[in-house]
């Protein structure tokens, strides 16, 4: 009886062999380890700089700006596929946050966190007043982005392509990218007003998200 058993396994193996064989392409004998392991085609998940959805072309910057989320979550500042201020790197905080980088080359040059709310205007002020020629400027607000605000301050922010600033208000949401002698406004720029009867958390609008390609300053 072992004997049968063993003969009728080896048979059904023999005849399912023969059927793939006989049913199936040639090619699917040969498996790439890529394939094995699961590796997609080429270019199907081709990541981009900061994880944005397209890639930036040449003499372009790429950059992605995520303010805050209520006074919960924090803003996150992306330039060149290096996340400069996050609430990873706990280097956020309440109010505007600021990174500058070389307009030519891209290079990291300072940043900066003011409060908004209860902090000394004229540090944000003096920080402004400090920008060279040719610097980007990337802000994204966090809680409360303006009730220190005032006229010098906007004054500063319209100067580098700002459309926005002057309406912006108690807990509005704000991102931007400007730049230190821009002769016209930016194009990069969002803002949503705080409105109890639109904000999407309780006494805070919803979160603003803007990610595209800056254009290198060529002299």
């Amino acid at each position: 009886a072992v004997i049968i058993r063993y003969i009728a396994m080896l048979l059904t193996l023999l005849g399912t062999w023969f059927i793939v064989q006989t049913y199936f392409d040639q090619k699917w004998k040969v498996i790439s380890l890529r394939s094995w392991l699961g590796e997609a085609p080429a270019g199907l998940w081709t990541r981009h700089k900061c994880g944005n959805q397209n890639s930036c072309p040449p003499n372009y910057f790429a950059f992605k700006i995520i303010s805050g989320a209520a006074n919960v979550v924090g803003p996150s500042i992306c330039f060149e596929d290096t996340v400069f201020m996050s609430s990873v790197k706990n280097n956020i905080g309440r109010g505007l946050n600021i990174v500058l980088v070389n307009g030519t080359t891209g290079q990291f040059l300072k940043m900066g966190t003011f409060d908004m709310y209860s902090g000394d205007i004229n540090k944000l002020d003096v920080f402004l007043q400090g920008i060279k020629d040719g610097t980007i400027v990337l802000t994204a607000s966090y809680d409360d982005p303006a009730t220190k605000m005032n006229d010098k301050v906007r004054a500063h922010f319209v100067k580098l392509g700002s459309n926005h600033v002057k309406k912006l208000g108690f807990r509005d949401n704000w991102v931007f990218l400007g730049a230190k002698g821009m002769k016209s406004k930016s194009p990069f720029e969002e803002h949503i007003k705080n409105d109890e009867k639109t904000n999407k958390y309780s006494g805070w609008p919803e979160l603003l998200e803007m990610e595209g390609c800056a254009p290198r300053k060529m002299d």
